[in-house]
C-alpha cells in the first residue's frame, strides 16, 4: 500500500507540473513547456547509459551545439537562462562512496537546469600531487560516468585551471567544497575561479571519506586478508609472507571449527530430547550386557570358578597313608577307619597265634611230625618280625 501512495503521490506531482508548464507556456510562448520537455528526455537519458567522455560524439555534439558566453549568477539562479548551466565538478573520487554522490547531486541541483561536467585526475598527477590511490584511473572514471547526477566525464582532468580549459570545455562555474586548496605556486588553486564570480561551494559529508576507508581497511588488515585467502587469492597476490601466510590459514581454520562447534550444539540443542531419550535405552543395554558378564553371577565369574577348582585339583597332592593304630588293652584288633576300607587286614597280635597253634596241635597231629611242629612252633613263638638274624628269612604263619 506504501508504495502505491507513493506512486500516486508522484503521478500527481508530475501532473501539476505539467499544468504548471502548460500554463507558463501560454505566457511565455511554450518555451517553458519545452523545458520540462527537454529535462524528462535527458534524466530518462542518463538512467538508460552511463555519462559520455568529453571525447565521445555526444558530449562533442552538445558542446559544439552552444554558443558560449557565461551565464551571470542571477540569471542561473532563476532558470531563465536560453540553455543548460554548464556546471565543472573535479575530484579524484577514489573508492567512489556516498560523499562523493552527494557533492555530486549539490552540484547537479546548485542551480534549476544544470549540465554537469567532472573532471577526474590521471594515476601520475595524483600519484604526484596527493599519493598512491586504491583505484585505477580507469576504474575511477566508471565509477563517475555511471553516477546518475553527472552528463560528462573528462578524463586526464588538470589540477589547476586556466582560460583555455574554460573556454575549451564552455564552463559557466565550478562547483567544490570551499576549502582552500594550497599547491607550491599560490595558497589556493581556486582564488582565479573565486575572482570570476564562477565558484560554487557545495558541503562535504560528515563522517565519510576516502581517507577514512583506507584507515578501516589498514586497522582489520588481518581479517581482509584472511577473507581473500580464504576465497582462493595467492600469498604473493597480497603481498603476504610464507609465515603469515600459515599463520592465517590456521586462524581460519580454527574459525572455521567454531562454527561447526556452534551449529552442531545448535542442532543438539533442538534435538536433545530424542538425543537423551535413545542414549538412556543404549546405556540400559551396556549395563545389563555388563552385569551378564561381569557380575558375582556372571558367564566369566562361572568359568572363573571352575577353572579355578580343577587347576587347584590338578596342582593339589593325594594325602599320604597312615599307620595302623596300636592294638587295644584286651587284645582286641582295633576297628577298621573309615578312610582305610580298600587296605589289608592288619595282622593279629602274637598271643592270638599261640592259642590259635595250641589249638592246632591239639586237635592231632601225627607224632611223626611232632618233633617238626614243636620246632615250627618255637619259631613261630621267637619271631618278632625283625630281620636282624637272617636279610633272607620269610614268614610263612598262614596267619601273616
Amino acid at each position: 500500500m506504501s508504495r502505491k501512495r507513493s506512486r500516486l503521490a508522484h503521478e500527481e506531482e508530475m501532473s501539476s507540473k505539467l499544468l504548471e508548464a502548460g500554463s507558463g507556456e501560454v505566457a511565455n510562448g511554450g518555451s517553458s513547456l519545452e523545458r520540462s520537455s527537454q529535462t524528462s528526455s535527458d534524466l530518462a537519458q542518463s538512467l538508460r547509459m552511463a555519462a559520455p567522455f568529453s571525447t565521445d560524439p555526444e558530449a562533442v555534439a552538445e558542446r559544439e551545439r552552444i554558443s558560449y558566453g557565461r551565464i551571470p549568477r542571477a540569471v542561473a539562479l532563476s532558470g531563465t537562462a536560453s540553455r543548460k548551466v554548464r556546471v565543472y565538478s573535479d575530484g579524484i573520487y577514489d573508492m567512489f562512496h556516498q560523499g562523493h554522490a552527494r557533492q555530486l547531486q549539490q552540484a547537479k541541483t546548485v542551480f534549476p537546469n544544470v549540465y554537469l561536467i567532472v573532471g577526474v585526475c590521471s594515476d601520475q598527477l595524483t600519484h604526484s600531487r596527493k599519493g598512491r590511490t586504491v583505484m585505477t584511473e580507469d576504474e575511477r572514471y566508471e565509477a563517475v560516468r555511471h553516477c546518475r547526477y553527472v552528463d560528462e566525464v573528462v578524463r586526464d582532468a588538470p589540477w589547476e585551471y586556466d582560460e583555455e580549459f574554460l573556454e575549451k570545455h564552455k564552463i559557466d562555474f565550478l562547483a567544490h567544497d570551499d576549502i582552500p586548496y594550497t599547491t607550491e605556486d599560490c595558497e589556493d588553486t581556486y582564488a582565479m575561479i573565486k575572482a570570476k564570480d564562477m565558484f560554487v561551494a557545495t558541503e562535504r559529508t560528515e563522517g565519510v571519506s576516502t581517507s577514512d576507508i583506507v584507515a578501516r581497511i589498514v586497522r582489520d588488515y588481518d581479517i581482509y586478508v584472511r577473507r581473500n585467502l580464504a576465497r582462493g587469492y595467492s600469498a604473493k597476490e597480497l603481498n603476504v609472507s610464507f609465515l603469515n601466510e600459515k599463520k592465517f590459514r590456521l586462524q581460519n581454520k580454527m574459525d572455521e571449527l567454531k562454527d561447526k562447534g556452534k551449529k552442531v550444539m545448535t542442532n543438539i540443542g533442538e534435538k536433545r530430547v530424542d538425543i537423551l531419550t535413545k542414549w538412556e535405552e543404549k546405556s540400559r543395554e551396556l549395563i545389563d550386557a555388563f552385569l551378564l558378564l561381569f557380575g558375582p553371577d556372571g558367564r566369566l565369574s562361572n568359568i572363573w570358578n571352575e577353572s579355578k577348582g580343577r587347576l587347584m585339583q590338578a596342582l593339589s597332592q593325594p594325602p599320604s597313608p597312615r599307620s595302623s593304630p596300636p592294638p587295644s588293652e584286651n587284645g582286641d584288633p582295633p576297628s577298621p577307619s573309615p578312610t582305610h576300607r580298600g587296605s589289608a587286614s592288619p595282622p593279629p597280635p602274637k598271643s592270638r597265634r599261640c592259642d590259635a597253634l595250641w589249638e592246632q596241635q591239639a586237635d592231632g597231629s601225627s607224632s611223626d611230625g611232632a618233633g617238626e611242629s614243636e620246632e615250627a612252633v618255637q619259631r613261630q613263638l621267637t619271631d618278632d618280625g625283625s630281620d636282624d638274624s637272617d636279610e633272607e628269612y620269610q614268614d610263612t604263619s598262614p596267619y601273616l
